[in-house]
C-alpha cells in the first residue's frame, strides 16, 4: 500500500468526485464520491459487488483517475480491506444524507475500494501526474485513435 501524497490527499479531500477508469484507458469511467481516511483513498459502489465498475475494477486491479483535472494511474485493491468506521463517517462527513445507502447497506460496504497511487510500483514512472484536457475531464471519449465499442442488442428472446 502506498499513501496518498500530502498534497493530493488536500485535492482529493475538498473534491466532490473523481472519474474512475479501470484498466485500459480506452473504457470510459465512472464518476463516483470518495473518502480520504488515514491517507487512504476510498470508494464505494452504490449496488454493491454486482456493480460492474466495482466488477471491473477487482479484476483488473489496475486504472485512472482523473481528479481536478490531474489524471493519475491506480491500483485498485478489493480483497482483504479492513474496512473501518471511520470510513462510513468520512462519506456521512462529506455527503450527508446522500451517503445513508454507502454507509448502511451491507452490499455497498462489501463493495469497498482503495484506491492507492501506482507511480511507486512502476520502476522508472513519470512522477508528475497528467493534465487532462477539459473535455476528457469531462468524460468525453479519451481516445479519439480507438472507436466507442457498441453494445449489440440481442434479438428478443436471446438470453
Amino acid at each position: 500500500m502506498t499513501a496518498w501524497a500530502p498534497e493530493d490527499q488536500a485535492v482529493l479531500s475538498e473534491t466532490y468526485a473523481l472519474v474512475l477508469t479501470a484498466g485500459d484507458a480506452g473504457h470510459d469511467g465512472v464518476e463516483i464520491g470518495m473518502v480520504v481516511v488515514d491517507g487512504n483513498l476510498y470508494v464505494r459502489a452504490y449496488r454493491g459487488t454486482r456493480s460492474r465498475w466495482y466488477r471491473a475494477a477487482r479484476d483488473r486491479g489496475r486504472g485512472r483517475i482523473q481528479v481536478a483535472g490531474v489524471t493519475h494511474d491506480v491500483l485498485l485493491q478489493t480483497r482483504d480491506l479492513e474496512l473501518s468506521p471511520e470510513i462510513g463517517a468520512a462519506f456521512r462527513a462529506k455527503y450527508g444524507r446522500l451517503a445513508d445507502a454507502l454507509v448502511t447497506s451491507p452490499q455497498a460496504r462489501a463493495a469497498t475500494i482503495r484506491i492507492d497511487p501506482a507511480l511507486a510500483d512502476r520502476p522508472g514512472a513519470d512522477v508528475t501526474p497528467s493534465r487532462t484536457t477539459s473535455a476528457t475531464a469531462a468524460g468525453s471519449h479519451s481516445n479519439p485513435r480507438r472507436p466507442r465499442r457498441q453494445m449489440k442488442r440481442l434479438p428478443s428472446g436471446a438470453a
